[in-house]
């Protein structure tokens, strides 16, 4: 069976890390990659990966650069089965013509509307529904991370309804320098904020709402959360259910894991490329439950979460991988997941 071979149109913070992630799948192969940039962002990649040119200009000025740019986009979108667009918010809206004429299906990301593909993707929630289709948008990192840990419990017959609150990073950390927010916390100007919407658009039935603030850090998100059950239970029938999810993975104060910055460093000092964190990281020891309601916090990596859905959703859009788990257990596997960081609890992948 020949691989599925997949284009990345955008090489940024998500576009870099799918492009690595495509590389490691047994049944794709990496195409290429576009861009409009010539500096050090695409240059790394110039000696490991085919480079394209998004515009006729971008060319010119890669070139001039010494970057080997072996075609342009529409060349790239010419030898490939699917594309990932990860350019930034609303330019991919502007691609999906381009696609459709190439004859290609793609994935979208989160920066995009539901109404842009008419279906919006978590592997675990919707594998199915996907399958065949001409495209689909994998959601943002914290409602991946969202439909990944209410989606756990709902499928344990656990949750009512959810409330949560959310301290979103500033700013991605390799912009940190153009600007962002600097001590202080900026409130989203309404409630719900968008991530419970959003949320519904992969899980139609989820009573949730959630409220959000921008904070002055740029690693990682945070969020809180009260859940509501659909009866008393006990905090080992919470922790039950979030563990048959292998892309949750468990942390705790008593290893010292007391803040944000200290799981970063711990990506790092694992050997993650990145110091990515592709799973939901849980402070296990503060799962908290009280008769019918049930409160816990987590961590969420804005750049890698979102990684694993964007590589089964490229597999459903093929077709050829039917169920969730198969895709799930290729992803995880080829990108060493794991579902507890200094734990062997691991015997899931």
């Amino acid at each position: 069976m020949s691989r599925i071979r997949v284009a990345v149109n955008g090489y940024g913070v998500i576009g870099k890390r799918v492009a690595d992630a495509v590389l490691l799948q047994p049944d794709m192969e990496l195409a290429g990659t576009a861009d409009i940039t010539s500096d050090w962002r695409i240059a790394p990649a110039a000696c490991r990966i085919p480079i394209y040119a998004a515009t006729d200009e971008a060319q010119h000025t890669m070139l001039a650069s010494g970057i080997p740019v072996q075609g342009s986009l529409d060349e790239l979108l010419d030898s490939s089965d699917i594309v990932v667009d990860s350019t930034p918010k609303h330019v991919a809206a502007k691609n999906i013509e381009r696609y459709r004429s190439a004859g290609l299906k793609f994935v979208l990301q989160g920066g995009e509307s539901h109404q842009t593909t008419g279906h919006s993707f978590v592997a675990e929630a919707n594998y199915q529904s996907a399958l065949g289709r001409e495209s689909t948008r994998v959601v943002s990192c914290n409602t991946t991370s969202i439909v990944r840990v209410l989606g756990a419990l709902d499928n344990a017959n656990l949750l009512q309804k959810a409330r949560g609150v959310l301290f979103r990073r500033a700013t991605d950390p390799w912009e940190s320098h153009l600007g962002g927010i600097m001590n202080t916390v900026v409130p989203e100007d309404k409630i719900p904020s968008h991530q419970g919407p959003d949320a519904q658009t992969v899980m139609p039935d989820l009573d949730i709402i959630t409220i959000a603030a921008k904070s002055s850090h740029t690693q990682t998100h945070n969020h809180y959360w009260t859940l509501h059950l659909t009866r008393e239970a006990s905090t080992t029938e919470v922790l039950q259910a979030l563990q048959k999810d292998s892309r949750i993975a468990f942390i705790r104060m008593s290893d010292g894991l007391s803040a944000l910055n200290s799981t970063v460093e711990l990506m790092r000092d694992i050997g993650r490329p990145r110091g990515d964190m592709w799973e939901v990281a849980i402070w296990e020891d503060l799962v908290t439950v009280n008769g019918n309601e049930a409160y816990l916090t987590y961590q969420v990596c804005n750049e890698a979460i979102v990684v694993p859905d964007t590589i089964d959703a490229i597999r459903a859009l093929d077709g050829r991988v039917e169920d969730a788990e198969s895709s799930i257990r290729i992803t995880d596997q080829s990108l060493g997941m794991r579902q507890d960081f200094l734990r062997n609890r691991d015997a899931a992948l």
